[in-house]
């Protein structure tokens, strides 16, 4: 198999399709684009989940530490939930220093104080089935059923905003660990401003802002970027969608970092980067602005490309030209408590992405991510 994020495809015939769900604690189960599960555990706390997540760190190798923290808590505050604790497991090579365990989990210890939340326990193991230092976490929060907040909740007609900038945590990490591919075609300053990145990879503050305010999907853009994100959370709510190119907020940094090494900023992973679908994306990026939080109104879920307006100066486009000639699957497309009435079963995820020049293409289906590419094409010839 390829390295990277196990492409949806896979993950539904080799993993989700031979889960079996029986517990009617499990109100929000594992499937694809969900950031967390959610559990009720009885009538102590009612209308109180506990939403829980893991996540690994591989594709960085510096400060894992707090990047992994973030990540993990990341998925629970994109689902509306205040973080409450994480189990850290560590797999450790032999020839790793004892001083590079007590930083790393200085580093932990930093991110949990940024968060207001515990260290729970874990696990922290030397063995040479490792040749890196690999962080794994499991997050835990708690949220009420009112403010939950899933993928495949949204409806035609939200729109889709984002907040801070495209490409964030693979910026931050390129500006650190590539240095020597970088120099002389990055400016310094930009370089030194990316570095700065690692301190905005938290999405917690948005998420829980954007569940008060009538969010009705949210998605962590992580792994494969923005691609893959809008793609899953659409297609998770049974619609269809478009982005405008030039509303993507990509800093200078990004742009010049991705520009040197040939990546495509869509397309990389974005920690610290939120996707959230709203009824009123207007009344939301004014009300994250207000919190300090910068935010773009980049889209909008449809029913169907098909049957959508046209966009602007740009015709039918690829997207709508290749859909026209579906018929209707199996009843309605989305997920369990999402049915996006009206929308093709084959359709659900399908998007495009409006060019500054107004022509329409079609989202591009990618599932590696850009710094798994440079991994892969730069740092290993």
């Amino acid at each position: 198999m390829q390295s990277g994020k196990l492409p949806a495809s896979l993950l539904q015939q080799l993993v989700l399709g031979q889960i079996r769900h029986r517990r009617p604690e499990v109100v929000v189960p594992a499937r694809i684009g969900e950031d967390a599960a959610a559990i009720r555990f009885g009538p102590a706390t009612p209308g109180e989940l506990c939403v829980v997540t893991s996540d690994p760190i591989t594709g960085a190798s510096t400060d894992i530490g707090w990047l992994g923290v973030h990540v993990c808590c990341n998925d629970v505050g994109a689902m509306g939930a205040e973080p409450i604790g994480i189990q850290v497991v560590l797999l450790l090579p032999p020839a790793t220093p004892e001083g590079w365990l007590q930083e790393t989990i200085q580093r932990v210890q930093v991110a949990c104080d940024s968060l207001n939340i515990d260290v729970l326990g874990g696990h922290t193991e030397v063995t040479d089935r490792v040749t890196e230092p690999v962080f794994i976490g499991t997050a835990l929060g708690r949220v009420t059923s009112q403010q939950l907040v899933t993928t495949a909740g949204a409806r035609p007609g939200d729109g889709l905003v984002v907040t801070k900038g495209i490409g964030l945590e693979g910026t931050a990490i390129l500006a650190r660990e590539a240095s020597a591919d970088l120099e002389g075609k990055v400016r310094a300053e930009l370089l030194q401003a990316a570095q700065q990145f690692w301190n905005e990879i938290s999405v917690v503050p948005e998420g829980r802002l954007a569940a008060g305010a009538g969010a009705t999907a949210m998605h962590d853009v992580t792994e494969g970027g923005l691609y893959v994100a809008a793609r899953e959370l659409a297609a998770a709510s049974g619609c269809c969608f478009r982005i405008w190119r030039d509303r993507l907020p990509i800093r200078p940094a990004t742009a010049a970092i991705c520009e040197a090494l040939g990546l495509d900023p869509l397309g990389l992973v974005s920690s610290g980067c939120l996707l959230i679908a709203h009824p009123e994306p207007g009344r939301l990026v004014e009300q994250l602005t207000q919190a300090g939080i910068p935010a773009a109104h980049v889209g909008e879920l449809l029913p169907d490309l098909a049957d959508s307006p046209a966009p602007a100066e740009g015709g039918e486009g690829p997207c709508n030209a290749a859909v026209n000639a579906l018929t209707l699957g199996e009843g309605q497309a989305g997920n369990a408590g999402a049915p996006a009435l009206g929308v093709r079963k084959a359709q659900a995820g399908r998007g495009e992405l409006i060019l500054p020049d107004g022509r329409a293409v079609a989202w591009p289906v990618r599932e590696e991510d850009e710094l798994w590419r440079y991994w892969s094409s730069f740092r290993r010839v």
